[in-house]
């Protein structure tokens, strides 16, 4: 399950953004993304693809999930499943894009990085 967070977290890593998505968001596809735990006892990677589509980022399992791209590349996400959430924020370029992850399953904490590339 904490794969599964650390899925949604961009995509996490990928909430609390200000500016509404652009419509048309020069963003929008599919992307490849990565996540590398660096403290806590979650997996050690974990690699799955998201759909960004007018700015929202969504994955076809993840119900609730809010990701958002702003006209500036910074993206946020999070994601809750019953006791788990993961939440993350970063940068995409045109083609790649790299941010910061945490979250946490019951009382444990995990934390570490994710990068993306476009398809």
């Amino acid at each position: 399950m904490v794969k599964f967070l650390m899925t949604a977290a961009l995509a996490g890593s990928l909430a609390g953004l200000t500016s509404i998505a652009e419509a048309r968001s020069v963003y929008d596809g599919s992307w490849d993304l990565l996540f590398v735990t660096q403290r806590g006892t979650c997996d050690p990677n974990y690699s799955f693809t998201v759909i960004i589509n007018d700015g929202i980022v969504t994955h076809p399992n993840l119900v609730r999930l809010k990701g958002y791209v702003a006209s500036s590349g910074a993206v946020r996400a999070s994601v809750t499943v019953q006791d788990k959430y993961a939440s993350g924020s970063g940068r995409l370029s045109d083609k790649t894009g790299r941010g910061t992850w945490r979250g946490y399953s019951g009382t444990a904490r995990c934390s570490g990085y994710w990068t993306a590339q476009r398809n």
